[in-house]
């Protein structure tokens, strides 16, 4: 894939590919704007309070029709609003001139941007000054915490350089300046709550992952059809009679299984949970480690949030033309620098498919190991992140609203928040449902009723 060096530009407002992709990405942002409901009620209603007047926010999450709809939301509650993309292949370029050509938000992503301009966009988004950001896999928050911490030699060079530049009290204030944060994924999460349990988080956060309106539509139904969809793009194989191997069984595993069954393919789970093993015995799946599936596999995909899922130990005993795929968030989750070291290669022969020759036997990678619902799809669709995003936006209301009263932790969405985005949904789908009467209500608080 075509590589973006980092940006000399002297606009700093925004570095993208072609402001004259514009109108292709406003047409696209509209048609999803359609399926997003929710967010479109939560726009209105922040167009008239103002929730966020005056706040400076950065976000570092996939550049994509829905995330645009997002930031017009932030900016419509009154939001200054940066933005990053969280995967150097998940950006759409038109989607990021739209966003800098008609609404004026400050947008730092191109696709196929390298190591070093991926890490100059991280640092555009810090020189933004936030008092609130969004992550989808921490990396902003990261990277703050690095330079909260003085850690300044685990920065990337790009970010690092500009730190180096301020002075203390800059690099003070960048910290203390943020009232909150909002993690998108169960990646980030993780990495937020291993910050917490060693006392180092400097500020809260708010784990919109964790909202039931979030990981049960978004990590499910969303996940599991875009990362079949990223498949299909890239390789345009047929997935009925395929034996494919999916690598981890949270809600994202889950859903892609779900929808790889659906298209005709024998599926083997893997996992290291005995609970989540069992679920995906009791649905009907094969479960064994990894290791015997290799031998047998067809398509494999990562979704664990965990590193080196598949070794290269693993590669060699797969069987020729074997395709590996991530839908977990970061690459490492496949051991591609490992694979670089033994195995000839690469030779690109589709567009998002890579050709590697182990032992005499062809592994194709897609989409650089990198996301591929993103790399080679289009993402969740609007629909599913309607929901998602207005926890996002509705998280970030919450923290401007009450800023100072979080401890340095990381939150569950409040559960109104989540009810309330679910009620909104339904009635946006035309769902009625019922309600308790006063004399159930009434017996689920009771103890003294017996059989």
């Amino acid at each position: 894939m075509t590589s973006v060096k980092p940006p000399s530009v002297k606009d700093t407002s925004h570095d993208v590919k072609d402001l004259s992709l514009a109108d292709e990405g406003r047409r696209r942002t509209e048609w999803a704007e359609g399926f997003m409901p929710v967010l479109r009620q939560i726009r209105q209603r922040f167009a008239a309070e103002r929730p966020l007047d005056g706040r400076k926010l950065s976000a570092c999450l996939h550049v994509t029709t829905e995330t645009a709809n997002l930031a017009i939301t932030l900016q419509a509650g009154g939001a200054d609003v940066a933005l990053c993309a969280s995967n150097p292949l998940s950006t759409q370029d038109d989607v990021a001139a739209h966003l800098v050509q008609d609404h004026g938000i400050k947008v730092f992503a191109i696709k196929g941007e390298d190591h070093e301009a991926y890490y100059s966009h991280i640092r555009a988004c810090l020189a933004h000054g936030p008092e609130i950001t969004m992550d989808d896999g921490a990396d902003l928050v990261g990277a703050m915490h690095m330079i909260a911490l003085e850690r300044l030699d685990d920065l990337e060079l790009p970010v690092r350089k500009w730190v180096e530049t301020l002075s203390a009290d800059e690099r003070k204030h960048l910290l203390a300046n943020v009232i909150g944060s909002t993690e998108e994924t169960t990646t980030g999460v993780i990495r937020l709550r291993a910050m917490a349990e060693e006392r180092v988080l400097q500020f809260p956060v708010i784990a919109v992952n964790d909202s039931q309106t979030k990981h049960f539509f978004d990590n499910r139904y969303g996940t599991g059809q875009s990362t079949l969809d990223g498949i299909l793009r890239a390789t345009n194989i047929l997935m009925a009679g395929t034996t494919v191997v999916v690598c981890g069984y949270g809600w994202c595993g889950r859903g892609f299984a779900l929808r790889a069954r659906g298209a005709g393919a024998d599926v083997i789970v893997t996992e290291v949970d005995p609970l989540r093993a069992l679920e995906a015995r009791m649905d009907g799946y094969r479960v064994m480690p990894i290791a015997q599936a290799a031998a047998v596999g067809d398509v494999f995909v990562t979704l664990t949030g965990n590193t080196h899922v598949v070794s290269v130990d693993h590669m060699r005993l797969m069987k020729d033309g074997a395709i590996i795929a991530n839908s977990g968030h970061f690459n490492v989750e496949l051991a591609l620098d490992g694979l670089a070291k033994v195995a000839a290669g690469p030779k690109r022969v589709r567009e998002f498919v890579e050709e590697w020759v182990l032992d005499g036997k062809r592994i194709y990678v897609l989409g650089e190991g990198r996301l591929i619902n993103l790399a080679a799809a289009e993402g969740h669709p609007a629909s599913v992140m309607d929901m998602s995003f207005a926890n996002q936006a509705l998280a970030a209301e919450h923290l401007a609203r009450h800023a100072g009263t979080f401890s340095k932790a990381v939150h569950r969405v409040p559960d109104e928040i989540d009810r309330d985005v679910a009620r909104l949904k339904l009635a946006a789908l035309g769902v009625e449902i019922d309600r308790l009467t006063d004399e159930q209500e009434q017996y689920l608080a009771s103890w003294d009723e017996g059989t």
